[in-house]
């Protein structure tokens, strides 16, 4: 049942039961060691009264006028070792207390509680001593009513106050734990708030953090943390959708373009040139549409984490070269020169047909974005234990504040289109992190870039020792 209830009543309940029976047992050990001193100072004070009277009638045996005394609050007899009552205080009316014999204890003093009908309840004291050659034994008591009606105001205050200080306790939880869920009742509030955004394809103010009041303590680390969540879910659901929309944009073009072709040849007899020119076009995009299903497959494996590349002995210099004779038609045809530094074999372990596709992308990219009667420069070296293949146009460069954004999907720098569909620069880099590397580029606008593909060697320096 206590299950159902919030998490706040069941902080405040737990914390109140812990108390209470905290400030149950405290008070309970209060009480009893109040109890305990009243009654031994009670005990003390007969014996501080005691003593006198026993030292006097061992000093005068004869006189015994102690008893004759009128002493309405103590009560005095004199015992001898029978029981038998010798002499008594006027206090006690001719009326003996009941003090059996097996209560005289001669090697000790004893203490007794007696219950008298004329008195009420007595705090008795049996004292033994020697008078002349005869043991006797002198009691004294005094009445107990003085401290049970102490012991009983002090039981009224205990369960006085501890009702009060539950009371407290429960008003001190609820603040303290409302204070202490209170950020954790906001972050529910901004989740459940972020999650209608996600639901919402309108809404586009996603990452409004959530207020961090302490930073250092759990609650704050907490709500730092999904700060964090929120907006790697923001950008990640930003991307998602820009990258629908852009691939999107970038299928219905050469779909638009397979329609129409269609039509167009269904729509009446035609010669057969005229069907060769249509299916041309038809080819070119069914290429294209490739090249962007393919881009988006080895994407999505790579974000899955299961781009898997082939641990093969290859000659990067090699693989290279092939690359630049594929790119050499595309090239030829802007009358663009590609001049290669490769001058020593470069062996290397990795998967040949991914690194082809990625020397092709930086090919195509500075051939594509080059004017014509320039030069592409292709150079590879190892420098510090990695392998540096750089890829320098002489193209429109790239602006400073296009620059972080050049390996995005379906981003573009410049005019034109891409023979990748717009993901050439995210495959590359998919490619490159799959293979342990890194890539870097410096470009200037109008003055041509520069993309430099790091490969960490010990994979190849290894295997050049093996």
């Amino acid at each position: 049942m206590i299950q159902t209830h919030s998490l706040r009543f069941r902080m405040m309940l737990l914390f109140c039961v812990t108390v209470g029976a905290f400030l149950a047992g405290t008070y309970g050990i209060i009480y009893f060691i109040f109890d305990r001193d009243v009654k031994s100072q009670l005990d003390r004070r007969l014996l501080d009264t005691a003593n006198p009277i026993v030292a006097d009638l061992i000093a005068n045996p004869t006189e015994q006028d102690v008893f004759t005394l009128d002493l309405p609050t103590q009560y005095l007899e004199l015992i001898d070792a029978t029981g038998h009552v010798l002499q008594y205080s006027r206090s006690l009316q001719r009326q003996a207390l009941n003090i059996r014999v097996s209560d005289l204890d001669v090697s000790r003093t004893t203490f007794k509680i007696l219950q008298d009908r004329r008195l009420g309840q007595i705090r008795v004291a049996v004292i033994p001593f020697v008078l002349g050659r005869s043991q006797m034994f002198l009691t004294i008591g005094v009445s107990t009513s003085d401290i049970e009606q102490t012991l009983a105001n002090f039981r009224k205050l205990l369960l006085t106050m501890l009702p009060l200080s539950l009371l407290a306790m429960a008003l001190i939880s609820a603040w303290y734990t409302g204070r202490s869920l209170g950020p954790i009742i906001d972050l529910t509030h901004h989740a459940a708030q972020l999650t209608d955004k996600f639901s919402d394809p309108a809404q586009r103010d996603l990452a409004t953090p959530l207020p961090v009041a302490n930073p250092h303590d759990e609650l704050g680390r907490l709500a730092t943390t999904f700060n964090e969540l929120f907006a790697r879910l923001t950008a990640a659901l930003s991307q998602l959708r820009q990258f629908v929309s852009d691939a999107s944009h970038e299928i219905r073009t050469p779909l638009a373009v397979l329609r129409g072709e269609t039509e167009l040849l269904l729509s009446q007899p035609r010669r057969p040139e005229e069907y060769q020119t249509n299916l041309r076009v038809i080819d070119s995009e069914l290429k294209k549409l490739s090249h962007i299903v393919e881009g988006l497959f080895t994407l999505s494996i790579a974000d899955a984490g299961q781009l898997r590349l082939g641990r093969d002995r290859i000659y990067l210099d090699d693989v290279l070269e092939e690359a630049c004779q594929l790119a050499g038609t595309l090239a030829r045809s802007k009358s663009i020169a590609i001049e290669r530094d490769l001058n020593h074999e470069m062996s290397y372990v990795g998967d040949e047909v991914f690194l082809r596709q990625l020397f092709l992308i930086f090919l195509d990219n500075a051939i594509k974005y080059s004017p014509p009667h320039t030069t592409v420069r292709v150079q590879m070296e190892g420098i510090n234990g990695s392998i540096r293949v750089h890829f320098i146009d002489q193209g429109i460069g790239i602006p400073s504040d296009h620059l972080p954004h050049i390996f995005d999907r379906f981003y573009r720098a410049g005019a034109g289109e891409a023979r990748s569909g717009g993901l050439g620069l995210a495959i590359a880099q998919a490619i490159v992190r799959a293979q342990g590397g890194t890539i870097e580029c410096t470009t200037a606008a109008g003055a041509g870039s520069t993309f430099a593909v790091v490969l960490p060697s010990h994979e190849w320096s290894e295997l050049n020792r093996n």
